[in-house]
């Protein structure tokens, strides 16, 4: 109870922080007001158009974590119990996710074209948070838990199941936490910049194009609550499974 106080709370006051700045700007074009992104969000919602752009974004989305979620879980399990393979794919995993995103971007584009830049940047972003994750959750593993097991059983699916899942669940759900907020942040970047057909990069780049910044301004909010949304969802699962 407390803590959604606080939050709503800390929501009113960034909206009267945005009504005080926008009657010091007092220039709609500069900084739009509350109403006019009130009625900009509306026109979201109430437009086929911009809902086929915003599912097909989350569509985007969905496919590439899912891909990541398959690799990097089955790459994160074998150099978990490989540390010959950790090794070999520790420099790769350390580049993407130090080079700069809007490099990897050029690159994409210019190798793979506008189509699948979208969904392999995304990828290639995500899967380094996947794969660390496991990782971690693995050599975190409660080692004298595990001597007990080999002792008394040697069905691998029934481990699976009872032991290793359950000691790192919260590594990778945790992971998927932190890949989502990453992942439409960075797939949102390239659909902007590759002006995707029907997504929500290219509604934000055609907002901008059009002065229309009170759609900028909405598409934001709309991106905000799509990560709150979508880590609520995880959060849920997660106390189901504890």
């Amino acid at each position: 109870m407390k803590k959604t106080i606080w939050m709503t709370s800390a929501i009113f006051t960034m909206f009267i922080i945005w009504v005080i700045v926008y009657q010091a700007v007092n220039h709609p074009i500069i900084l739009p007001s509350p109403y006019q992104v009130s009625l900009a969000f509306v026109h979201i919602f109430t437009h086929e158009a911009t809902l086929v752009a915003i599912l097909m974004t989350v569509i985007r989305l969905f496919v590439a974590i899912f891909l990541s979620a398959i690799i990097g879980i089955s790459l994160g399990v074998l150099s978990g119990f490989k540390h010959q393979i950790a090794a070999f794919l520790k420099p790769y995993v350390t580049i993407l996710r130090t080079i700069p995103v809007i490099s990897i971007v050029v690159i994409l584009l210019i190798l793979f074209g506008f189509d699948y830049t979208p969904y392999i940047i995304t990828f290639l972003m995500v899967f380094p948070i996947i794969y660390t994750g496991v990782l971690e959750g693995i050599r975190q593993m409660d080692s004298e838990l595990l001597d007990v097991y080999h002792l008394e059983e040697h069905d691998w699916k029934l481990g699976l199941k009872l032991v290793y899942f359950p000691m790192i669940k919260k590594y990778i759900l945790l992971s998927f936490l932190q890949s989502f907020g990453l992942g439409i942040k960075v797939l949102v970047m390239a659909e902007f910049l590759s002006q995707t057909k029907m997504s929500i990069g290219n509604q934000i780049y055609l907002a901008k194009i059009n002065i229309t910044y009170d759609a900028v301004f909405a598409w934001t909010i709309i991106l905000i609550l799509l990560s709150v949304f979508i880590e609520y969802g995880i959060n849920r699962y997660q106390k189901q499974l504890d």
